[in-house]
């Protein structure tokens, strides 16, 4: 029997409460891209040192990610509607203190409440996503939207923020959140239905701790990798977050109201799900952070003409997301994912050649449509590990779908960076860097910006040299990135046609894949 066609019809409060939730969603992405633009002049204002300007940037994302699955099964607890309106006051809040902190600790304190606020916001309308909309086609439709506001924010970001910082001081881009969590606070409980868990018990703390304290440092032990390259360190902390990770998982299978619902992972549809939406975050956060360096430091865009320039690929992810539904119509939802991984991986390949080309329009035209391959695999694997939980169960599920992500990104920053960074050094090496003093050999050899920064204090001659060395470095690592983002997206097409080939194909219905 197909349940799809039982399933109620979304109404005009529905979908009116949809635009209610990709609000707090948009405002998510858009806070995690102002602040870079921000950075100058607050470092000016504050004069943090470099530690605290790492934390300052780096906090937001540590708490986001070690606070998922806890906030994702107190919304199963407290009632989901609940946690976003609590979330969004803390999140405003946070806002207004950050605006106006007069010193980096206090702006780190405020930056670190905006990372627990924002925890409650994606699991939390992710989750009334999957009580509001109970019609399959309807629920895939939702989530692209939801997916899309993500997209929207980080493309509009860069640019709302530049407008601010042209106007106002730096603390301008932090109160954009506040009217915007006055409108939510207002509307919400009219719009948005409440869901709970009747039957749950207390939150265990216990567990909650151990959750947290092992994506803290799994994702710290990544993030270090990312900055510092192998070492003792990334490692220790890494296999140290792992470990508390098998005894979280240990107790819930002990647990007779667990935090998450461990019988999910025994659904091959749902760890395939996971895997895949944690690879091709992998590959998407790799790239997005390697080609907007690659704009300025290499073809010498302004920020602003970067964005700019980076508008067509949020718009093709916007697309993409939203022609989901109406793909998954016509094709199983195995079949879309593995077409837009295919694309994806011909995009990859095509920055490759045209990162070795310098060639501007191409570079965007690939960026375009590797977003435009990897959007309906963000959307389809979202729905299949959302709707393979009970309705009860759903902020927990949506939890463990955003820590994938998060997780899946800082893993692409690191494991793709540390490559990036490997291919520049072999390059950059001493030979390669004739008129260089010593002492500044090894910060031209550290990073592009670096070399940047060390051509400035020389004569014009060495100075182009190492600039046109570096770049050529940084390119080189560049599409070496890309030729295994291309490999790792095509890997990732095969373990899903192997996966359903296996297992059977899925429906329409992405949840009915995951039984």
């Amino acid at each position: 029997m197909n349940h799809a066609h039982e399933a109620p019809r979304a109404g005009r409060r529905e979908w009116i409460g949809l635009a209610v939730l990709a609000l707090p969603c948009l405002l998510y992405s858009m806070d995690m891209t102002v602040l870079n633009l921000a950075i100058p002049a607050l470092s000016a204002d504050l004069k943090p040192t470099s530690s605290q300007l790492l934390w300052i940037v780096d906090i937001y994302g540590f708490l986001v990610a070690g606070s998922l699955i806890v906030m994702g099964t107190l919304g199963d607890r407290i009632g989901r509607r609940k946690l976003l309106l609590i979330g969004a006051t803390a999140f405003g809040v946070a806002s207004a203190f950050a605006a106006f902190a007069t010193s980096a600790e206090m702006l780190i304190a405020a930056r670190a409440i905006l990372g627990v606020a924002a925890a409650t916001l994606a699991p939390s309308t992710l989750s009334l996503l999957r009580n509001m909309f109970h019609d399959p086609k309807e629920r895939t439709f939702a989530i692209g939207i939801w997916i899309s506001s993500y997209s929207a924010g980080a493309a509009i970001g860069p640019l709302v923020g530049g407008v601010l910082l042209a106007s106002f001081w730096w603390g301008s881009v932090f109160l954009i959140a506040v009217p915007v969590m006055l409108l939510l606070l207002a509307v919400a409980p009219f719009l948005l239905p409440e869901f709970r868990d009747e039957e749950a018990g207390n939150l265990d703390i216990v567990s909650a701790v151990l959750s947290l304290s092992a994506v803290l440092t799994v994702i710290y032990g990544v993030k270090h990798l990312a900055e510092h390259g192998p070492g003792l360190v990334p490692l220790v902390f890494t296999l140290a977050g792992l470990c508390l990770g098998v005894v979280f998982f240990r107790r819930q299978k002990r647990l007779a109201d667990p935090m998450i619902d461990v019988s999910l992972f025994r659904k091959p549809a749902f760890n395939a799900a996971l895997a895949t939406n944690l690879l091709s975050l992998f590959i998407a956060f790799g790239a997005f952070l390697f080609i907007a360096q690659y704009l300025q430091l290499v073809l010498g865009l302004t920020p602003l003409e970067a964005g700019i320039w980076s508008l067509p690929s949020s718009l093709a992810f916007i697309a993409g997301s939203m022609m989901t539904s109406a793909l998954t119509a016509r094709m199983q939802p195995a079949t879309v994912m593995v077409g837009g991984l295919l694309i994806a991986a011909t995009g990859f390949a095509t920055l490759a050649w045209a990162a070795l080309a310098a060639d501007l329009v191409m570079i965007v035209l690939a960026f375009t449509v590797f977003a435009l391959g990897l959007a309906p695999v963000f959307t389809l694997t979202t729905d299949l590990i959302v709707g393979s939980a009970p309705p009860e169960r759903a902020g927990a599920a949506s939890a463990m779908s955003e820590t994938s992500a998060e997780l899946g990104g800082a893993l692409g920053i690191a494991v793709l960076g540390s490559l990036v960074t490997a291919v520049y050094r072999s390059t950059m090496n001493a030979d390669a860097l004739p008129g260089v003093p010593g002492p500044l050999t090894e910060a031209a050899r550290d990073t592009l910006g670096g070399a940047v920064a060390v051509a400035a204090e020389l004569p014009a001659g060495p100075a182009a040299v190492l600039i046109d060395t570096a770049r050529a470095a940084f390119t080189s690592g560049l599409v070496a990135a890309s030729v295994a983002a291309a490999l790792i997206a095509i890997a990732t097409a095969l373990l899903i046609a192997r996966m359903f080939r296996l297992k059977g194909s899925p429906d329409r219905s992405a949840a009915a894949a995951a039984e």
